[in-house]
């Protein structure tokens, strides 16, 4: 029978923990891309997010203030872990989230593990976060790239769309997408013909593109996000590629990004998100309360953030203090169960398994309120979107 098995450290913290909080507070680090390529798939937005949840958890706990700080990272590891070290070492922050950026996350997830700090994902993709290079202390939420790749790509497989040829981000969180995609469209007896690489946040997807249409691949995989992913459809569009019959599957698409590439160029497009505010009243009542916040519909890694601060907060209380091994113990332990996830659970290597959502963008005509863009085509159940924990190559778990 298999088992899954936690550090030593973390269940030999499992009981109860000192009934304090350290520095009389508890303060938390949104950090993120604020300026560049995924500003909108997270940025700001995820920091009033953060701070949302705050404000519904009663902005304390054990009667302790609770404080959100955020910084922009730029896109680069090096600067997101400065800001990191100086957070723990200086500022008090207890755990950092969001993380957007594969390379960010996996650097400032290592850093965290030697600081004995916990980190919750929810913007970055790697699936390696909870795999090889996973941490008792850190965790996962909202998407990665497996989920993505059962989503869309067994979708468009399983709807004719078996010969592929990637456009892939040139850095951990492409390859780990167009790597789970490849196999998955593999898998469902797709072939793959080839794959390039582009820059990060380049401007010109010209000879990219070329490239893809001469292979014939019937499908064109977008392994990007943000703005490269616009920019990608909006040249392709150029190119005639889907008028000459090519499908483009947009790998890592949100809310945001349909939103600022507009209907009209968007429609038709199939892509996989684990949260849509219009999917039900509650949803619904979530997005138009951030809405008003904010001015945006939140995306996945805006109402997952608003998740991992809610569930971090619970952990706190249900430890009796924020020391570190019994939080992540309660994290562990403890259901997701909030407007992101119903049926949430976090497995041993960090992963947070809840169900994911494969959608269509609406043509404009069939759009009936602004940011009504989606027709919910399938609901996936977390334990098929995310790999066994077994599976995950984590050497926190064990068969």
């Amino acid at each position: 029978m298999r088992k899954l098995l936690l550090s030593a450290a973390v269940i030999a913290t499992a009981g109860p923990a000192l009934a304090e909080i350290s520095d009389g507070k508890v303060k938390i680090g949104i950090l993120n891309d604020q300026s560049g390529v995924y500003a909108d798939f997270g940025g700001k937005y995820s920091f009033e997010a953060a701070q949302m949840a705050v404000e519904d958890f009663g902005g304390t706990v054990m009667d302790m203030p609770i404080e959100v700080v955020t910084a922009d990272h730029q896109n680069k590891a090096d600067i997101a872990s400065n800001i990191a070290r100086q957070w723990y070492d200086t500022e008090q922050v207890d755990a950092i989230m969001e993380l957007t950026t594969s390379s960010v996350a996996l650097a400032v997830q290592a850093l965290s593990k030697e600081a004995n700090k916990i980190t919750i994902t929810t913007g970055a993709a790697t699936t390696e976060l909870t795999g090889a290079q996973c941490s008792p202390i850190g965790f996962h939420w909202a998407y990665d790239t497996h989920a993505l790749a059962v989503g869309t790509g067994g979708a468009l497989v399983e709807q004719g769309g078996d010969s592929w040829f990637f456009l892939t981000a040139d850095y951990a969180f492409g390859y780990s997408l167009e790597e789970q995609t490849s196999a998955y469209a593999t898998e469902k007896g797709g072939t793959v013909l080839g794959a390039v690489r582009h820059p990060l946040s380049t401007t010109d997807f010209s000879s990219f593109l070329l490239q893809a249409q001469a292979s014939g691949a019937k499908v064109i995989g977008l392994a990007n996000a943000g703005m490269d992913t616009q920019n990608a459809i909006k040249q392709a569009s150029e190119f005639g590629i889907v008028q000459s019959g090519q499908r483009l599957a947009a790998l890592l698409f949100t809310l945001a990004e349909v939103h600022g590439l507009g209907l009209e160029a968007a429609q038709g497009l199939t892509l996989t998100e684990s949260f849509y505010w219009n999917r039900t009243p509650e949803t619904a009542e979530f997005g138009n309360r951030f809405m008003e916040k904010t001015g945006v519909m939140p995306n996945m890694v805006h109402t997952g953030t608003y998740s991992a601060v809610m569930s971090y907060l619970k952990a706190i209380e249900a430890a009796g203090g924020d020391e570190t091994e019994a939080v992540a113990a309660k994290l562990h332990e403890l259901p997701v169960e909030d407007i992101f996830a119903g049926n949430g659970k976090v497995a041993a290597n960090g992963r947070m398994i809840s169900d994911v959502y494969l959608l269509e963008v609406k043509k404009p005509g069939e759009s009936e309120t602004p940011w009504d863009y989606f027709n919910v085509k399938a609901t996936i159940p977390g334990d098929q979107a995310y790999l066994d924990p077994a599976q995950s190559g984590c050497p926190l778990v064990t068969n």
